[in-house]
């Protein structure tokens, strides 16, 4: 049971599709009905992949209980969950909500827990469960006392089936960590065996009652709606089921009693929210390359690369998967389970790289040694962890007099990317060279530390300059010394600090900051900083003209009962930066930045902070603000705080904003009075937004799971980090302490609309922007760069400088979700028309009212669609079959698809619908191959 507000939407297909293979080649089961009783709360996001995947039918548990209080006076607990952007019905599957506060034996006979205990046969004496709370014990059935059980538990029945519309009724009976013996399923096996037994031989009780499945649930209760029409008058059915309401939205932020909101653990353990994402993009880029060195590789040997690997990438795709669990991504394991998880990660993003590695080498046509494919590959990635729980380092370049520095990047969009590289190096003679020998405009700046000390520099340097890589393709580029071209370009430094003398770096030219205000700008934005607290105040557009007010904030909660689940904060949250501190502006061609080591009342800040902004070029890394928070909630000092970035704008946005579920669809979310702060907080896995009734819109991009709120008109806040003393006793029997320095990446977006909205706001769900789409993409999806892990002669040249797999850029509103090989085990031994490669093709959903291409040089699938068969420039697309996403269906129909999306193996044409994610079998073949 994944979680659903932190996990991404790429890794709950990943987890599904890992798993239902695993069963289906294991038992021969492929699963129809969802079981999900423990996440807190649930997202839309899941039915919709659910149903896509061939499931019918879905039960849930922990949902708000004024919620289950409504629903069950109107017996609209069993409803159809329809998406909101669907017009056409497409998307519905039947849904049954648990009514009661638990999913325990006391709280799923029947309305009364004090009596449903008593038919908890394992809490007996001789076994190791709880007596019953309530002082009723449950005793042995028999001959004598078998008529008073029966009736009292049929009286249970009777009234739990008042909360739902059908005659049949599902009684779950179990916990966790039950059945662990045979004497115990025996317990409760003998003693209902005894009690159906009466119930079902006394006519006059009205009543059958049997041992079941979940499917033996869903199918009688259908086989009973298409009989009797359960219907409420005017109400708006469902095509696949009559008889039930039709219901959209999620179900966040869950309280189980009282003022107790599950909101903290939408942040919880943030530095491992972080990694999930990380392995996330890690494993995505590495089944992509995977599939390119086995489609291009089938001439060579070394189609045997990635089968030596396949264990280690099953591993990934299991690691990956294991986390999405609702104790894992969620960061509600006990320490020593986060240890193990953080470890498996860990593990898996190393042999990952050096998957990587190889797999580009091979790419660009370097087979040095065919014969062991398993060879060391004379690349390694740029950046590197040397622990399963601390950041990741740049390694450092030293280049040498006359020598040469290969740095690959591969990029995993699937569009062309432009945008400015960084590598760290450690002198500032260097230039920097493309693949065919032309020197490109470089930039270095010094590298400053996150945490303050005598010296604020690392004495490294930053290298800047404009990389160009073709969509899911690789690039070369060389970083050299003594060149006899363009040197890269020292930045200006200009400082402030309150108290003693700034060390300047050597040998960069340092001045000092005058005035309360200082700017920053690039083509397409103006900054404007507050000098003396190092924040961020307004940005203004230079196209409009238009000005918006930032007014960046870092605040502290103090909270009491706040634990790994619940958010409870004592009062509101205050600001935590006082004057003084260091603010360090840092100017050149490609990169400004703004570094700030704020001064708090704590002798070690919790936080310090970078704005960076780019000049690449009419690029989309030119239209946005990059935030960097280096977080370190570390030490009993910040015991029980809860801290926060909060933007106050100046956006009329009535309280309203827009978080993203799962980082696939937008949430409409309003503040309201009326709950306490902690409800008022939402799950923001990768995006949340203000907008006002003009269309002036203010996006935040994460590139991690965190938790956001707008508490007052124009205010939009991000919980960062927590560290909480108490255990919450919600059944992790611990506090969370176990914080880790971090950085958390954010990138702003500032947008004006060109048909602004109606003054109202309506009930409508917000999309992003196409450039928006594009932006978070950028963010989630990171280049790779790998580099020569030996300088090499200048006039040593790759067999191949770049590798371009696509035969053009794809639309702008089109994302492969993944290209891989599910089965890289069984690939040597497939037959040749079989299909051992599969593709899942999204169209994202985007809001029109802004301009159209928000300035991105690309189509949209409207204008220029999609085809399969052209999409590679080399390989051919050949057997191409819809599927289901869980790779399992092949019957189109079955999963609600509207598009005729089963007539791709004619033309080729894949007709996709906007929102929807669609999955392909097929085979990428070498045409050599096809014609032998």
């Amino acid at each position: 049971m994944n979680d659903e507000a932190n996990s991404h939407y790429f890794a709950i297909i990943e987890q599904m599709m890992e798993g239902n293979m695993w069963l289906n080649d294991t038992i021969g089961v492929v699963p129809k009905n969802s079981w999900s009783i423990d996440p807190f709360g649930y997202s839309s996001t899941m039915a919709y992949l659910l149903r896509r995947m061939g499931f019918h039918n879905m039960l849930i548990q922990r949902t708000h209980y004024e919620l289950k209080k409504e629903l069950a006076m109107k017996k609209n607990l069993e409803y159809l969950w329809r998406q909101n952007w669907d017009i056409e019905e497409t998307t519905d599957i039947f849904v049954h909500m648990m009514p009661f506060y638990s999913y325990d034996i006391p709280h799923t006979c029947g309305p009364e827990p004090a009596i449903c205990c008593q038919f908890d046969f394992a809490r007996m004496r001789g076994f190791s469960y709880e007596s019953c709370p309530w002082r009723f014990d449950p005793v042995e059935t028999d001959a004598d006392n078998v008529q008073e059980r029966a009736t009292k538990l049929l009286d249970q029945y009777k009234k739990k089936s008042t909360l739902y519309r059908t005659n049949t009724l599902l009684i779950p009976l179990g916990d966790d960590f039950r059945y662990v013996s045979v004497d115990e399923a025996e317990v409760q096996f003998r003693n209902y065996e005894k009690l159906f037994d009466y119930i079902n031989s006394n006519p006059h009780l009205n009543a059958e009652v049997k041992f079941g499945t979940l499917e033996d649930y869903f199918s009688t209760l259908r086989d009973e709606a298409e009989k009797i029409n359960y219907s409420r008058p005017g109400e708006l059915g469902s095509a696949e089921l009559q008889g039930f309401p039709t219901l959209s939205g999620d179900f966040f932020t869950y309280a189980d009693r009282n003022q107790d909101y599950w909101s903290g653990y939408y942040v919880s353990r943030p530095f491992f929210k972080a990694v999930d994402r990380v392995l996330e993009q890690m494993l995505r880029a590495s089944e992509i390359l995977g599939s390119f060195v086995l489609g291009y590789c089938q001439k060579f040997q070394c189609a045997k690369l990635p089968i030596s690997f396949s264990h280690k990438l099953t591993a990934a795709r299991r690691n990956l998967a294991l986390f999405q669990h609702h104790d894992g991504v969620t960061g509600t394991a006990k320490d020593h389970v986060v240890v193990d998880y953080g470890t498996r990660m860990h593990t898996s993003l190393q042999d990952l790289q050096l998957f990587m590695s190889r797999a580009v080498e091979v790419l660009l046509g370097d087979f040095h040694d065919r014969s062991d494919p398993t060879l060391l590959s004379h690349f390694e990635t740029v950046q590197e962890r040397s622990k399963y729980d601390v950041q990741p380092v740049h390694r450092v370049l030293d280049p040498h007099e006359g020598k040469a520095q290969s740095i690959v990047f591969f990029n995993p969009l699937e569009q062309t990317r432009d945008e400015i590289v960084m590598v760290v190096v450690s002198t500032l003679d260097v230039s920097v060279l493309n693949s065919n020998g032309s020197c490109l405009q470089s930039q270095v700046s010094p590298e400053w530390k996150f945490v303050s000390d005598e010296k604020i520099s690392t004495g490294r340097h930053r290298l800047y300059w404009r990389a160009s890589v073709p969509a899911l393709g690789l690039e070369t580029y060389y970083v050299v010394t003594g060149q006899d071209c363009e040197k890269a370009i020292p930045a200006v430094v200009k400082t402030f600090t309150a108290s003693q003398q700034f060390p300047c770096p050597e040998p960069y030219v340092c001045s000092k900051l005058e005035g309360k205000t200082v700017e920053m700008k690039n083509s397409y934005y103006t900054l404007s900083f507050d000098v003396s607290h190092g924040l961020l105040q307004t940005v203004t557009g230079h196209k409009d003209g238009e000005q918006i007010v930032i007014g960046e904030e870092i605040g502290m909660y103090r909270s009491h009962g706040s634990g790994a689940y619940l958010f409870k904060p004592i009062g509101e949250a205050h600001s935590i930066v006082e004057e003084g501190g260091h603010f360090i502006l840092t100017e050149g061609p490609l990169v400004q930045e703004a570094h700030s080591l704020p001064k708090t009342e704590w002798h070690k800040s919790p936080l310090s902070h970078s704005t960076r902004i780019y000049d690449c070029g009419d690029s989309i890394q030119d239209m946005l603000i990059e935030k960097e928070y280096h977080v370190e909630l570390v030490g009993h000092v910040f015991n029980d705080k809860e801290l926060i970035v909060r933007y106050k704008t100046n956006i009329d946005n009535q309280r309203i904003f827009y978080s993203d579920l799962n980082g696939f669809q937008m949430s409409r979310r309003q503040t309201y009075d009326k709950i306490p702060l902690q409800g008022n907080y939402y799950p923001m896995p990768s995006l949340a937004f203000l907008q006002d009734s003009l269309g002036t819109r203010f996006s935040v991009h994460s590139k991690q799971s965190l938790g956001a709120a707008s508490l007052k008109n124009g205010w939009l806040e991000i919980m960062l980090d927590r560290r909480l003393v108490q255990d919450d006793g919600r059944g992790l029997g611990q506090g969370v302490m176990d914080n880790r320095p971090m950085n958390v990446i954010f990138h702003l977006l500032r947008e004006s609309n060109v048909s602004a909205l109606p003054k109202t706001h309506s009930l409508l769900t917000l999309q992003p922007s196409l450039l928006s789409h594009r932006v978070g993409a950028h963010l989630n999806y990171p280049m790779h760069a790998f580099m020569s892990k030996k300088p090499h002669e200048k006039s040593f040249k790759l067999p191949q400088q770049s590798f371009t797999p696509l035969t053009a850029s794809l639309p702008c509103d089109v994302h492969i979700v993944n290209l891989k090989v599910p089965q890289p085990l069984r690939f040597p031994h497939a037959e040749a028309a079989s299909q051992r490669f599969a593709i899942l093709l999204q169209r994202r959903g985007w809001d029109s009212s802004y301009c159209k291409r928000g300035g991105l040089h690309c189509t949209t699938v409207g204008e220029e669609p999609v085809n399969l068969f052209y999409m590679f420039k080399d390989l051919s697309a050949v057997n191409v079959k819809a599927t289901s996403l869980n790779l399992l269906h092949d019957d189109p129909e079955m999963l609600g698809y509207l598009e005729q999306i089963g007539d791709v193996a004619q033309e080729g044409n894949v007709l996709i619908s906007p929102m929807e994610i669609q999955a392909y079998k097929l085979d990428l073949q070498l045409p050599s191959l096809q014609e032998e």
